[in-house]
């Protein structure tokens, strides 16, 4: 089959490698219909997560077909149609029983590894490294979906992929974004990074009941997505103080809320600060925290902090006398995928919810490293690219 995989930093390519094949009688194997680019995908680009090696398969947002089923596997048959999500859960731990899907104790085979770096074995992970478990990944003609009896979600005919893929990743994540800035009603909420996540995390905010929307960006691309979607926007790259221009917007009281959705390649103006950030993460492998100190600082005492945006290890210097003295809430992880999928098809059969509106770029695998250096750059006006194996 075709793939799309991993050779070194900045090296992706279309290799053809072996069909994946049942290993375990809870496996299916998954003819993938569509599958998506994600913002952390940039960051294996980017050699920034350890522990990827040559010839790995990438992707973590895709859906498609049941071809094969386990025969422990009941969930599933042959002719399914299924979204993914991107962590692999077993249902049957204590974390899963809570809730807490991403924490799933049994599904990284390499957990010892991811111990050594967190403390504990967190859940498996398609496409993201051999510390979530060495997983392929679903940007691909095939995927084999381990556990698949608990995670895949199936998908009525007559909704098209495009409604439902970013079921598998974005839109539960930013839903789960926007859910931890604890919304009562009327709150304002500032976003850092109108990407993807960004970008749906503003629409998810308005779902519940957020007042008003500040999106925090460059890119006019972007910038005009937030404002299609309801919110101010704020060009960081504008001059002057962006604390001051948060501050003159909420008329001094400051964002109830703030959600940090850029993770661990942020840039900011060319100031002090940022400069040290960018200098200090070449030369000691830390990760650039310009966008969370910029949340820190503008959220109002009392307030919470959101991150969804991806940290894979040390990061550089961070606001944390501001977080401590200013009793912030700080909200973390990765998505639990299975808390929010069924909520949101729902929303989306509604009509509450439509992401479509943030693909930009359509094509084939074939063309998917053009289609990799493109959305890094942020070129062509690319902002969400979808593949079609």
């Amino acid at each position: 089959m075709r793939a799309l995989t991993w050779h070194g930093r900045g090296d992706i390519r279309c290799d053809t490698v072996p069909d994946p094949k049942i290993e375990h009688e809870r496996d299916a194997i998954i003819k993938v219909t569509s599958c998506a680019i994600c913002g952390s995908d940039l960051h294996l680009m980017g050699g920034f997560v350890p522990t990827m090696e040559s010839g790995d398969i990438l992707g973590h947002e895709c859906m498609g077909e049941v071809v094969e089923v386990g025969r422990g596997n009941t969930a599933l048959k042959p002719g399914d149609r299924v979204v993914v999500p991107f962590t692999i859960c077993c249902g049957e731990c204590r974390q899963c029983k809570w809730g807490n899907w991403s924490c799933c104790e049994r599904t990284n085979p390499n957990g010892a590894m991811q111990a050594q770096q967190y403390g504990y074995p967190l859940a498996g992970l398609f496409g993201y490294s051999h510390i979530t478990g060495g997983y392929a990944g679903g940007q691909a003609e095939y995927i084999r979906v381990p556990y698949a009896d608990v995670g895949p979600l199936k998908i009525l005919e007559e909704i098209t992929d495009e409604q439902v893929l970013f079921l598998s990743d974005i839109l539960p994540t930013a839903y789960m974004a926007a859910e931890n800035c604890g919304l009562k009603g009327g709150e304002t909420v500032a976003i850092w990074g109108a990407g993807p996540v960004g970008l749906l995390a503003i629409r998810c905010a308005f779902l519940l009941g957020a007042g008003r929307v500040i999106s925090i960006d460059t890119v006019p691309e972007r910038l005009a997505m937030a404002r299609e979607a309801g919110a101010e926007t704020l060009d960081y790259a504008d001059g002057g103080d962006l604390h001051q221009h948060i501050l003159e917007l909420t008329k001094g009281a400051g964002p109830d809320a703030v959600i940090e959705a850029v993770g661990l390649e942020s840039h900011g103006a060319t100031t002090a600060q940022s400069i040290a950030s960018t200098v200090m993460s070449k030369t000691v492998s830390l990760e650039r925290p310009f966008a969370l100190n910029q949340a820190i600082l503008s959220c109002r005492p009392a307030g919470t902090i959101s991150m969804p945006g991806v940290f894979a290890g040390q990061v550089g210097p961070i606001a944390m006398g501001a977080l401590m003295q200013k009793g912030l809430t700080l909200r973390t992880g990765q998505t639990h995928m299975l808390r929010y999928m069924k909520p949101l098809l729902e929303h989306i059969q509604a009509g509450r919810i439509d992401a479509t509106g943030i693909i930009t770029h359509r094509a084939t695998l074939e063309d998917g490293p053009n289609l990799y250096d493109l959305f890094r750059e942020k070129k062509d006006g690319c902002v969400k690219v979808v593949l079609k194996p």
